[in-house]
C-alpha cells in the first residue's frame, strides 16, 4: 500500500490501480474510505486512478489534532500527495464531500491545479443545500417500489437524529439509481468503511466559507467538469448546476437517472465522459438545460 507522509507528520495511504494518466481521486462520505469509489466503473483503463484515504480513514493513520478533519484543512493532504508524486500540477477528482475538499484546494492552491471533476458534489461549500421541496419530489418518484415505506420511514428518522446503521441501510435505496445487488453490497460496506471521528471533524466551525468560495470559483481559470446524477437527492441536478454556473467555462453532464454514486448506475456513460477530460469535447446533448 503506497503511502506518504502528511505536513503534521500523519502517514496517509493511497491506492493506485489502473493505467494511463494520473487522476488523483478524493472520497466523501464524509469520512468514508476510497474502497467505496471501487474502479468508478473501469475508469481505470483509460485513467491511473490514485484513491487517497483521507487522514483517519482506510489505510491513513488517524491524526494527532482533530481539528486537521475540518474539511479546509483536508486540502493540505492532497497538496502533499501532490508532491510526494512529483507533480506540478495535477489532474483531480471529488466526489460528494470529497468534492468540497478538491474546492478547497481549487482555492488555496489554484496554480497546482491542472483540472477538477466534480462527481455529483456536496454544496456546502457554496451554501447550497436540497430543500423539502427537492426531497419531496424525490420521495414521489419512488412511491411505488416496495421497499420505499421502510426507506421513506427510516431517511425520517435519520433525519431527525436517530443515525444508527440500521437507518442508513434502511433509506439507501433512495440514493441510488438502481437498487440492485450491486447497489445492495455497496451500502452494506459503508459501516466497515466510514470514520465517525473524521466525518464529524469534516464539518467543524470554519470549514465553510461561502463568500470566499464563490469569489475565488468565479476567477479559477482551469477545465472544471460538474457531474450531476438525474436522480441524486444529495446533490440535485438544479443545485449542480448553480455551481457550474459560478466557474466560468465549466462544463456541465448530467447523467439520466443516475444516484449519488453514478458509476454503479451507468459505467459507460460515466467513464465516457471523464476518461478524456479536459481534452474530450462532448455533444450539446451532455450539458443539458441550463437553469
Amino acid at each position: 500500500m503506497p503511502g506518504f507522509t502528511a505536513h503534521d507528520g500523519t502517514t496517509l495511504a493511497y491506492h493506485e490501480i489502473g493505467d494511463g494518466p494520473p487522476l488523483l481521486c478524493v472520497p466523501g462520505g464524509p469520512g468514508r474510505a476510497a474502497s467505496y469509489l471501487g474502479n468508478l466503473g473501469g475508469l481505470d483503463r483509460h485513467r491511473t486512478l490514485l484513491l487517497l484515504d483521507n487522514r483517519g480513514t482506510g489505510h491513513s493513520d488517524t491524526p494527532a489534532d482533530p481539528a486537521t478533519y475540518r474539511r479546509d484543512r483536508l486540502a493540505a493532504d492532497i497538496d502533499a500527495l501532490r508532491t510526494h508524486l512529483g507533480l506540478d500540477r495535477v489532474d483531480l477528482l471529488g466526489h460528494s464531500a470529497g468534492a468540497g475538499i478538491t474546492l478547497a484546494y481549487a482555492e488555496q492552491h489554484p496554480d497546482r491545479l491542472a483540472s477538477l471533476v466534480l462527481l455529483t458534489p456536496s454544496l456546502r461549500a457554496i451554501d447550497a443545500a436540497p430543500t423539502p421541496a427537492d426531497w419531496g419530489a424525490h420521495l414521489s418518484r419512488h412511491t411505488h417500489q416496495p421497499w420505499y415505506a421502510d426507506a421513506a420511514a427510516a431517511l425520517t428518522a435519520w433525519s431527525e437524529g436517530d443515525d444508527t446503521p440500521a437507518n442508513r441501510l434502511a433509506a439507501a435505496p433512495l440514493f441510488y439509481g438502481r437498487w440492485d445487488d450491486q447497489a445492495r453490497a455497496h451500502a452494506a460496506a459503508e459501516p466497515d468503511e466510514a470514520a465517525p471521528a473524521a466525518a464529524t471533524g469534516y464539518g467543524a466551525d470554519g470549514a465553510f466559507t461561502p463568500d470566499h468560495t464563490r469569489r475565488a470559483l468565479a476567477d479559477l481559470d482551469v477545465p472544471v467538469l460538474v457531474y450531476a446524477g438525474g436522480a441524486d437527492p444529495v446533490s440535485p441536478p438544479h443545485l449542480v448546476r448553480l455551481l457550474a454556473d459560478l466557474i466560468p467555462g465549466a462544463r456541465y453532464v448530467e447523467q439520466p437517472d443516475a444516484g449519488h454514486f453514478p458509476w454503479l448506475d451507468d459505467p459507460d456513460f460515466l467513464v465516457d465522459r471523464i476518461r478524456d477530460f479536459p481534452d474530450h469535447r462532448p455533444d450539446t446533448a451532455d450539458r443539458g438545460p441550463r437553469g
